[in-house]
């Protein structure tokens, strides 16, 4: 059973971060529409750096377990962010899914927070608890 359990903290550090790491790598290869569109909706452009590490760097490092609780904490608080700034105006469409979807997102991070990475990551390796 232990095995199993392994596994599947594996195949969910796999999976959760994909969101991420492809939205990080669109706002590397679309900076400036990035940046203008944060600045539309009230947020400093010059957050975007951040942004980028969070969720391109931050993705990598919860797909191989990598500073696990901590990444994944800041992640948890980013998306309850975002869900506020960017999609809580329900009037326009797709928004209240995303909202949502981001609530669930938040929710999976906050459950990757509070049972770590799994044996099968490189926090376990290194033997690190953050």
């Amino acid at each position: 059973m232990k095995k199993l359990e392994d596994i599947g903290f594996l195949a969910a550090r796999i999976l959760m971060p994909v969101l991420f790491i492809v939205a990080g790598w669109g706002k590397i290869t679309g900076y400036a529409g990035t940046q203008q569109y944060m600045e539309a909706m009230g947020v400093p452009g010059f957050l975007l750096p951040l942004t980028i590490l969070l969720e391109f760097g931050g993705g990598l490092a919860i797909l191989f377990g990598l500073l696990t609780r901590f990444t994944a904490i800041v992640t948890a608080i980013f998306t309850l962010i975002t869900a506020f700034v960017f999609h809580s105006n329900f009037s326009v469409d797709g928004n209240s899914i995303s909202f949502m979807k981001n609530l669930t997102i938040a929710g999976g991070y906050l459950l990757l927070f509070i049972t770590g990475p799994g044996a099968l990551s490189l926090d376990r390796l290194l033997n690190k608890k953050w």
